[in-house]
């Protein structure tokens, strides 16, 4: 009788480790099953350099896409429309981080949820959009990089004006339904008081007003253009390039794309360096950190870049003091 009973709770014993042996065996299996994150792109494609760069920051924090994570990609290709659906349907699936590289994607995004994190890779005053109530204690569900757009605006003026002294009178040309533009004009506004600039404001809110707004641009015989960026203005960057150019008009940019591709100057941040400084925060929140926990964070390097053969053919020349600054002389 003791043996049979010995036995039976021997055989018990079995059962209740081989049970919780099958436990943790489906709880490790749980636990690595990839992650899901996803990235909404409004001024960027999923094929961009930018994206590529947030790849590799993710790599660099040891993940290994489709192992440990799965990226799925969404955009709305420049169309500010269709936001709300794309957002309204990314927010019904199981996903453990959001990315958004853009300032109306992110209040599309954080309307829609309160708890799913959001990390800005690329987004110009998440303060001033009401995104974070502090740069250093987010608090909710939205932390990352800010573009310091805004408060670099002055300063790009700064530039304009160094660049060519002459300058009194300056086109900027911007989509007013940009959330961050209203600040940036205040910003601009007491930069030209004090660079003795005067300043027309040319609004316009699709591709079709292209035309009529460098009209309005030749009417107001400015001497130069300031280019508020607008993914408007980045997803057509050549036809309005070509405008510019039409115009003989030196121009200001905030992408090095713009320089690239024939703008005079741009001044700003590296959007690829911030795409994948980016992924550091989808790997902490991945961890168990709170968004609202982690701090927003700035770019470290701007870039300058000056297309002297578009001043050139603008019969300008560029000081010395600019050229010996900037990152990159396009001759």
């Amino acid at each position: 009788m003791i043996g049979r009973g010995l036995t039976c709770g021997f055989v018990a014993i079995a059962v209740s480790i081989g049970s919780l042996g099958l436990t943790h065996a489906a709880d490790a299996q749980t636990s690595a099953a990839p992650r899901r994150v996803e990235v909404l792109l409004v001024n960027f494609s999923p094929e961009s350099k930018e994206a590529q760069a947030f790849r590799e920051g993710l790599r660099d924090a040891g993940y290994v896409e489709g192992r440990d994570v799965v990226v799925e990609w969404r955009t709305a290709s420049g169309d500010y429309a269709r936001l709300p659906e794309v957002v309204a349907e990314l927010v019904q699936r199981k996903i453990d981080v959001i990315v958004s590289d853009s300032t109306i994607g992110t209040r599309d995004l954080k309307r829609a949820t309160s708890t799913i994190p959001i990390v800005m890779a690329t987004v110009a005053d998440p303060l001033g959009s009401g995104f974070v109530t502090s740069l250093a204690h987010p608090g909710g569900n939205v932390t990352g990089m800010s573009t310091m757009m805004t408060e670099l605006s002055a300063k790009r003026l700064q530039l304009f004006k160094e660049a060519i002294p002459r300058i009194a009178r300056v086109a900027i040309l911007s989509n007013p339904d940009t959330p961050y533009v209203p600040k940036m004009v205040e910003h601009l506004k007491a930069a030209a008081t004090s660079l003795s600039i005067e300043l027309k404001f040319i609004n316009l809110r699709t591709l079709e007003e292209l035309d009529s707004a460098f009209s309005a641009v030749n009417r107001a015989h400015v001497q130069a253009l300031y280019v508020i960026d607008d993914r408007l203005f980045s997803s057509h960057r050549m036809t309005l390039l070509k405008l510019v150019s039409k115009a003989r008009l030196p121009a200001i940019y905030s992408s090095r794309e713009f320089a690239d591709a024939g703008g005079l100057i741009s001044y700003g941040p590296n959007w690829a360096n911030l795409f994948r400084r980016s992924a550091g925060y989808v790997d902490k929140l991945l961890k168990g950190a709170k968004p609202g926990d982690l701090p927003v964070e700035q770019p470290t390097k701007f870039e300058l870049v000056v297309n002297l053969k578009t001043a050139k053919a603008l019969g300008l020349t560029i000081p010395q003091s600019i050229l010996v600054r900037a990152d990159e002389v396009i001759r």
